[in-house]
């Protein structure tokens, strides 16, 4: 009996939005992780912030060449990720012994940490660290290869940073990105003095683009923007302690600019639909988002400080998992409609914002499919 003609497996293009957030940014180690190792997912373009930008430029180093291949970019990042541990182990700022007794992630307890904090938050960096000493920097510009990460055709690299002057984003990419590009998207203002690239001071981009969207819709072919979130839109309880309320303050902050340019392509759709704008179709961008909302919820603020390796690779496995339920639950969106509903960024209310923080298989079980199949 003769067999049946295997149908060749249909491949699709996305763009990829990664959020900075210390080292929470293990969690989009985890998800890239996932996502190369699918070969039917191409990347088109990535535009990252802080961690995010960080990430983006590894996995660009790995595609890049001839030599260069998926396998190379998820071992880049794993390399890379070791290696931040590694240059961690002998920092003063360490877990308490009763949180690693209790297995507590967070260095709230830890004597350290909190001199640390009222040190940044009482003096500037330009203060503390006169000398402009980080190891990372180091660490970056040690494992990523600028030359390669420009070169690479396989994916666009976008790197957001703030403009202290100005206080508006500034993308770095290719063929420009520099060690200092990736620097200047991750140096918080309390932690490090401002980078200075071609007489221009930048901050964090996570105060102005968390991660910027506007790059990957006007220089990418693709209309699929998977964001991978590890800053939360929502939190069930009420801030009460001073450390709590800043934290939380600055998740509100670094989603903010987030939130606008989410509001602002739902508001450009519904434009191009109601006056049929033809010449702006290109425009009209599919969004997806891939969040552990529920279980970063959990996680303390100072937990963005700790990099021990077991920590990291906690991190790393939950990424790795929740992008492996997306692609499974919504492959078939890809290049049809949103997976992520838009109203929950224009609306802003406790119900949608709850429903987006609802993982994939709760929102179908709901009837999430037909809501999104009506709202595209």
């Amino acid at each position: 009996m003769a067999k049946k003609p295997v149908k060749k497996t249909e491949r699709k293009t996305i763009e990829l939005a990664l959020q900075g957030g210390g080292a929470h940014g293990a969690i989009t180690w985890g998800v890239l992780d996932r996502i190369l190792e699918d070969e039917r997912i191409l990347i088109e373009g990535i535009s990252g912030t802080s961690a995010g930008a960080m990430n983006a430029a590894l996995v660009a180093d790995g595609l890049s060449g001839e030599d260069g291949s998926r396998e190379k970019a998820r071992k880049k990042l794993r390399a890379f990720w070791k290696g931040v541990s590694d240059a961690a182990r002998f920092s003063p700022v360490q877990r308490s012994f009763w949180d690693r007794w209790i297995g507590n992630w967070s260095l709230d307890n830890s004597p350290s940490y909190l001199m640390m904090d009222f040190m940044t938050r009482s003096f500037s960096p330009y203060e503390l660290n006169p000398l402009d000493i980080n190891p990372l920097r180091d660490l970056v510009a040690e494992m990523i290869d600028f030359d390669r990460v420009n070169a690479c055709n396989k994916t666009n690299i976008f790197v957001t940073a703030t403009n202290v002057r100005s206080g508006t984003a500034h993308i770095f990419r290719q063929p420009d990105l520099t060690a200092d590009s990736l620097m200047a998207s991750a140096a918080l203002p309390f932690l490090y003095k401002a980078v200075e690239i071609d007489g221009e001071a930048y901050w964090d981009g996570g105060y102005t683009g968390n991660p910027a969207l506007f790059p990957l819709v006007d220089d990418c072919r693709a209309r699929d923007i998977v964001l991978v979130q590890i800053n939360p839109f929502y939190r069930e309880e009420i801030p009460k302690t001073a450390r709590e309320i800043i934290n939380r303050l600055n998740e509100i902050t670094f989603n903010a600019s987030l939130l606008k340019e989410l509001r602002a392509l739902m508001l450009l759709k519904e434009v191009i639909t109601a006056e049929n704008l033809v010449d702006e179709e290109f425009r009209r961008m599919r969004i997806h988002r891939i969040h552990a909302d529920r279980k970063v919820a959990d996680l303390s603020s100072s937990s963005k400080v700790n990099a021990e390796w077991d920590y990291l690779v906690y991190l790393h496995g939950i990424g790795y998992k929740e992008a492996g339920h997306w692609i499974e639950n919504h492959w078939d969106d890809l290049g049809e409609r949103s997976s992520f509903d838009l109203s929950c960024a224009l609306e802003g209310s406790i119900r949608p914002v709850l429903r987006c923080a609802a993982d994939a298989k709760e929102a179908d079980k709901d009837g999430g499919k037909e809501k999104r199949k009506k709202t595209s």
